[in-house]
């Protein structure tokens, strides 16, 4: 039987950063060109290039989607060099390709590692998401509440007004339901219109942000990653699968997945430490996107590790040769 090697998230740490800045820097020529799929595959070739030169044995179980959908960085893809540590990916190449397209805020390169095994492989389906901040006590709102309960339960809490409570949603027909019951409390809404990755850790820093809470349904795939980044920063989360039809509900049952209606804290989507990386392409609220220079270009990205609960942004200049 092989030796099993230790997950050393500091010593991968660096070299995950370095991953999702190349996915950034290979999308620069494409910011604001109005090609969401160009800007997509040359983050998603750059990512999968960086990813081989790690000492990892890894698995993609976040991806671009099912192998014959995607052709790089599908779902059960393995990657790196295989001499390291078994691990689980969790990847968004570019979490935000309309925003990219169009140069609006909030653009990332995402990506999330894990001991194998320990990252929800979540299929290709909404997910109901609600998320809060650090320093609440546990389970303080939850899915099982309406809307408006969870305003009121959190503004409790935080020991303000319902009108002193903002929640981030993103902009969907979808959630004009949603969006009316939150306003009826007097809570605040900032909507977005992408990148629900970003809506999330909003949460977690909420006096940069100055949002208290994220609710709505958007992809579960970005739900694991969202989750990998407040387990480092801090902060409750709980998702639901929701499913539309049986071919959803057989891609469930594909991933292993056989309680349909289970909810999902934090760390039921991430079971032990992970470490995660996010580079800004376009400015955000988060990092700062791509900025030029004669002759080179700097990216902004925040590293963190869960273990200490760390958060590191790095600057990094990159002569253009």
């Amino acid at each position: 039987m092989p030796d099993i090697i230790e997950f050393h998230d500091r010593m991968l740490s660096l070299g995950l950063a370095r991953v999702s800045e190349a996915a950034a820097i290979a999308s620069a020529d494409l910011v604001g060109r109005g090609d969401e799929k160009a800007a997509d595959q040359a983050a998603v070739n750059a990512m999968r290039n960086q990813l081989n030169m790690l000492d990892i044995a890894g698995v993609v179980v976040i991806g671009e989607g099912e192998r014959d959908e995607a052709p790089m960085l599908y779902i059960g893809e393995e990657v790196g060099t295989g001499k390291g540590p078994a691990v689980d990916i969790a990847l968004d190449p570019l979490e935000g390709t309309t925003l990219t397209a169009k140069d609006m805020p909030n653009a990332l390169t995402v990506i999330a590692m894990a001991p194998r095994g320990t990252l929800l492989h979540a299929p290709d389906v909404y997910m109901d998401k609600l998320a809060i901040g650090p320093g609440y006590p546990k389970d303080v709102v939850s899915l099982e509440m309406s809307p408006a309960e969870r305003v009121r339960a959190l503004a409790k809490a935080k020991g303000c007004d319902d009108d002193d409570i903002t929640v981030c949603i993103l902009e969907r027909p979808r959630h004009e339901e949603l969006i009316a019951e939150v306003r009826s409390t007097g809570a605040a809404i900032r909507l977005i219109t992408d990148g629900d990755v970003a809506g999330v850790i909003h949460c977690a820093e909420a006096q940069k942000t100055g949002i208290d809470m994220y609710m709505g349904s958007g992809g579960a795939p970005e739900g694991v990653l969202a989750a990998s980044a407040l387990k480092c920063m801090g902060g409750q989360m709980w998702g639901r699968l929701l499913f539309r039809n049986d071919d959803e509900r057989g891609r469930a049952a594909k991933a292993g997945i056989t309680d349909l209606d289970r909810v999902y804290a934090r760390d039921d989507l991430v079971t032990q430490d992970v470490i995660f990386a996010a580079t800004g392409v376009t400015d955000g609220s988060i990092v700062s996107g791509l900025k030029r220079e004669p002759q080179a270009l700097t990216t902004e990205t925040i590293l963190m590790r869960s273990k200490t609960g760390s958060v590191r942004r790095m600057v990094y200049r990159n002569p253009i040769r």
